[in-house]
């Protein structure tokens, strides 16, 4: 698996690729837009697979493992930029609250503009972006800048739509921090004890479950496990995992605990979760 490395604060690269992905399954060190000009095909990011169309825009996150399947020729739009380029196109306390929201984007799956009224706005963005870059016009530099400035903001306000409602760019820094860390390490029920989260914060068990009530209108528990419940339908649906790997996954001591917990919350067991939607389970 190798690691790309970005030299400059950003980059754009238009590539048109057919029939495999030329890099195989890899991994960055910075931030990459991945934007699907024409084409379609499957996108596989980290443990997710997921197929993608001409117009869907993928966010991926530092260290996030991901590769290609192409269904037919596809062209493809790539913005890549570092924390260094965030910090020169934002002031200090917008940039603290961009990159904490957009660390949290390798959680949720497909494309990243989930908003309708959003794709409407992000389509002719990228088109522009696309255009200035090939002709290299007259202030191309500071239009590429002001265009991809837009279209991060308009991704962040995506990606807080998936967090507590409410949650919004105002919230306490502090409460979206503990959102990001618990997201970060849903796969280690260990480290979602409440005593770690306090210790990790500075702050007591007792205080932690009031300010975290206060912010985000759930318990700490009832978040964890409606974010872990989303997490595990979207194995279910969208990638080939048995049901006692996902159980592994996310931590269970054993394959009934799981099986119990997401019946509990869902009326039905994932074998029979599955076969809904598909007509078949996997054991």
């Amino acid at each position: 698996m190798t690691n790309d490395v970005l030299h400059e604060p950003y980059e754009l690269v238009l590539k048109e690729l057919t029939e495999e992905c030329p890099r195989g399954g890899h991994m960055h060190s910075f931030f990459e837009l991945a934007y699907i000009v024409q084409g379609s095909g499957i996108q596989h990011i980290n443990n997710n697979t997921l197929p993608y169309k001409t117009g869907d825009l993928f966010l991926l996150t530092p260290d996030d493992q991901h590769s290609f399947d192409f269904e037919e020729p596809t062209q493809l739009f790539f913005i890549r930029f570092n924390n260094y380029y965030l910090s020169g196109i934002y002031q200090q306390e917008l940039l603290q609250r961009i990159e904490i929201i957009l660390k949290n984007a390798s959680h949720e799956p497909g494309c990243v503009i989930k908003n309708e009224d959003d794709i409407i706005i992000v389509q002719p963005i990228m088109e522009a972006i696309i255009r200035e870059h090939g002709n290299r016009g007259l202030y191309h530099t500071e239009l590429l800048s002001h265009y991809i400035k837009t279209l991060l903001v308009i991704i962040a306000r995506n990606i807080m739509m998936s967090l507590p409602e409410k949650i919004n760019e105002h919230s306490d820094q502090k409460v979206v921090r503990i959102l990001q860390y618990v997201q970060a390490n849903i796969y280690d029920p260990e480290k979602l004890k409440g005593f770690h989260i306090s210790n990790k914060f500075g702050i007591s068990e007792t205080y932690l479950a009031r300010f975290f009530r206060k912010h985000t209108n759930e318990t700490l528990q009832e978040y964890q496990t409606n974010y872990k419940l989303k997490l595990i339908e979207n194995r279910l649906l969208n990638t080939d995992m048995r049901i006692n790997e996902i159980s592994a996954e996310f931590g269970f001591t054993d394959k009934s605990h799981f099986n119990n917990m997401f019946k509990k919350h869902r009326g039905v067991n994932p074998t029979e979760f599955r076969k809904m939607f598909f007509g078949f389970g996997n054991f």
